[in-house]
């Protein structure tokens, strides 16, 4: 993937902000795990004087930017809202250059994710992609299976509202064949049901461009997970932002409904 001109700067300063992080914050209160909600890729095209399609070539770049930075700061999972259900209503154009970018960016970052350590997965429901991009999906995460340096979990084509009737659905299933009784379902039994089943809820969850909405994100996972909100689009997102966010993360007090941390 095409990077801008003073990567090689951007970086090192990238390196020194993490290093600076770790030194200010001990482990055990950074997030293990941060979900992202990717939004203004579009409006910060538009305020660029570009097409839309722009937006979302830049805000490719920052994944790489925030997943390298992640890598760094040792967060263990990163789960990125990449195409919710809802943005098929998007037009036509669009959605075609948005599975072209997926595309490009599965066959250009294979190599970095593996060299990274990066253990790619996906959630949502994919089998309704196309078949080549569907493809290349499973190669990728094929490929990154045996790393485990960071799990970096894409979100395509999902809902949370849909991963909860999908599970519901399969929990019933299960119980009609006589897997299960009906009395065996709690909060654990039917966490194993979705599309998270093996990853820990997230932490923290950003979202950028200033929107103060969870948009049918995660709606099971995030129940208790510490919220920050970004005013910047996501293709101005930089690595100053993410430390933000996690300093924000770590002077708080997480009760989960109880008087004292947890």
């Amino acid at each position: 993937m095409t990077r801008p001109d003073n990567t090689v700067n951007s970086t090192a300063l990238t390196s020194a902000g993490a290093a600076q992080l770790l030194r200010e914050i001990p482990r055990q209160r950074l997030p293990r795990h941060i979900a992202m909600i990717m939004d203004g890729n579009g409006r910060w095209a538009q305020r660029q004087g570009l097409p839309r399609i722009e937006g979302h070539r830049r805000g490719a770049e920052t994944v790489r930017r925030v997943t390298e930075e992640c890598v760094r700061l040792g967060v263990d999972y990163l789960t990125l809202y990449c195409l919710s259900r809802e943005n098929w209503k998007r037009p036509p154009e669009e959605l075609d250059f948005l599975m072209e970018l997926l595309a490009f960016y599965l066959d250009s970052e294979q190599q970095s994710l593996i060299d990274n350590g990066v253990h790619l997965r996906v959630i949502g429901r994919i089998d309704e992609l196309r078949s080549d991009i569907y493809a290349r999906l499973q190669q990728v995460v094929e490929a990154t299976a045996s790393q485990s340096r960071i799990h970096v979990c894409m979100a395509i084509n999902y809902g949370g509202r849909d991963e909860i009737v999908r599970a519901a659905r399969q929990f019933a299933s299960d119980v009609a064949n006589g897997k299960l009784l009906v009395d065996e379902l709690d909060e654990s039994v039917f966490a194993e049901y979705l599309d998270t089943r093996d990853m820990p809820d997230p932490d923290l969850l950003i979202r950028t461009a200033g929107e103060q909405r969870i948009s049918n994100y995660l709606l099971w996972q995030i129940s208790y997970s510490e919220i920050w909100v970004s005013p910047r689009t996501w293709p101005e997102f930089e690595a100053a932002d993410l430390h933000e966010a996690i300093r924000s993360f770590a002077a708080r007090q997480r009760r989960f409904g109880g008087l004292g941390s947890a």
